[in-house]
């Protein structure tokens, strides 16, 4: 990876908010993990000073950030799979299988999504912000379907991290939800954070969420589920199953926020969700390289189109 610095300025400020959480939102390919070690390493300034990660930026502040020259990556090279939507030197499109892990962690540190592409692109990934997700852009849950991009170099993962900074990339899903929902269209505007008492959760919490938006419309109405095309306009944590959720029509099959709803969707239609029945179908962004806006759609899944059979004739 080459070594890359960039300066901007501060143009507003955010009560509270730390620095490592501040250049999470403006670099979201990069884990908060990774900024704190780069502060706490002197890598990354404000104002041509030293400081700590619970900094908070103002108004007016210059922010330098260096990324220097990423460690040898820990994850292995495996030959799995890929099912390749699109690919060439700068960037890879893929149709991430349901129960694929994306990238190494805690008890999943092999068979994940970086494993195989550290094999297919043999060395080419992208390295910034360190090495635990080398060239992934975004991510979707292990039980998530479908479009997923990652980034064979710096320049790439930069540009693309920026669009999705700026909510400038089209990310559209396919949800099968509990529940008939009357609304043919919606918009659900409510903050998210993380969960008070549950760490692994999230949930809906204006007072200390960080804002998210999702618009819907209904597909096709079942007895007792809907399926519903999503538009996604930001991008946080579990934001689709927590904002379904929050408005009653969790996703089926979701063990974490639908329990209750998918047994009782199952008990009405005797069809049992086997994973969470959420599906990325299209991405849409701009090329960081020649400029051009390309448009991905993943075909859905055999267990998705199932689900729809099944729920149909129930």
């Amino acid at each position: 990876m080459e070594q890359r610095s960039e300066s901007f300025l501060v143009e507003q400020s955010v009560p509270g908010e730390r620095l490592d959480i501040f250049l999470r939102t403006r670099y979201p390919a990069v884990s908060r993990g990774a900024f704190q070690r780069l502060i706490e390493e002197g890598h990354i300034q404000v104002n041509g000073q030293r400081v700590k990660p619970t900094h908070q930026p103002k108004r007016g502040d210059t922010v330098a950030v260096f990324f220097p020259e990423a460690r040898a990556a820990e994850a292995k090279p495996e030959d799995i799979p890929l099912d390749i939507i699109f690919e060439d030197a700068d960037l890879i499109v893929l149709n991430k299988p349901p129960g694929l892990v994306v990238h190494p962690a805690a008890g999943n540190e092999e068979h994940t999504l970086v494993n195989a592409l550290l094999h297919h692109c043999k060395g080419q990934l992208s390295g910034i912000g360190g090495v635990a997700r080398p060239g992934i852009v975004h991510r979707l849950d292990k039980d998530t379907s479908g479009c997923l991009v990652a980034a064979k170099n710096d320049e790439t993962h930069l540009g693309l991290s920026e669009q999705f900074s700026e909510r400038s990339l089209d990310k559209t899903y396919l949800a099968i939800v509990c529940g008939v929902m009357a609304r043919n269209t919606g918009e659900i505007r409510a903050a998210i954070a993380r969960h008070p008492t549950h760490r692994k959760r999230m949930a809906v919490n204006e007072g200390e969420g960080r804002e998210a938006r999702t618009t819907y419309t209904v597909v096709q109405r079942f007895t007792a589920a809907t399926l519903v095309e999503i538009q996604l306009h930001t991008g946080r944590t579990h934001q689709i199953r927590v904002h379904f959720q929050h408005i009653g029509f969790p996703v089926a099959g979701d063990p974490t926020y639908a329990a209750k709803q998918t047994k009782k969707l199952t008990e009405l239609t005797q069809y049992e969700p086997p994973r969470v029945m959420l599906h990325s179908q299209k991405l849409r962004f701009v090329h960081p390289r020649n400029k051009k806006t390309l448009t991905f759609e993943a075909p859905v899944p055999g267990d998705f189109s199932a689900a729809i059979k099944a729920l149909r004739s129930a």
